[in-house]
């Protein structure tokens, strides 16, 4: 038997992560790994304490036809790498890698050119994660140097990036 890779191996993890998912549109996960140790974990989901899409059992960017990439303010949920973040200290993921999954909920496809929204770019920025894994399909992944996020601002040419 082969062994799986350590990038897969984190990947893998986050995919499970992402099982914990309330949204009924996409679900991702996210794990936070610094010097080959999990700080912490996210997956797509309401604020604690309020309703989750698939409690209420329908989402209001659905409902509205809003397409992927725009209005995530009118979305219920927290993204995955932000409660990733906002579980770990920042000395911890200072210089740490965040790995990405996400999945199509009515086909359980893995998300096409799937990467962080505009707003969890800034957080993982801030937070001093040095890179982000972000997976296409089961072995395949792409990286991600966060300072290249900061270089390419995307705020200033007005690509957005999703």
């Amino acid at each position: 038997m082969e062994r799986r890779d350590k990038i897969n191996y984190y990947l893998d993890l986050a995919e499970i992560v992402a099982q914990r998912g309330t949204c009924l549109r996409r679900n991702y996960g996210a794990v936070i790994v610094k010097n080959d140790e999990v700080i912490s974990t996210g997956y797509v989901g309401a604020p604690r304490g309020r309703k989750n899409c698939s409690d209420l059992g329908v989402c209001i960017r659905q409902k509205m036809k809003v397409p992927r990439g725009e209005r995530y303010e009118l979305c219920r949920s927290v993204h995955a790498e932000a409660n990733a973040i906002i579980s770990a200290s920042r000395d911890q993921m200072l210089g740490s890698t965040l790995y990405l999954v996400g999945k199509e909920v009515s086909t359980g496809a893995y998300v096409r050119n799937s990467n962080s929204c505009s707003m969890c770019k800034r957080m993982i920025i801030n937070a001093g994660i040095e890179k982000v894994i972000v997976r296409d399909d089961h072995d395949h992944y792409r990286v991600t140097m966060v300072t290249d996020w900061v270089k390419d601002d995307e705020s200033l040419n007005g690509t957005l990036g999703y």
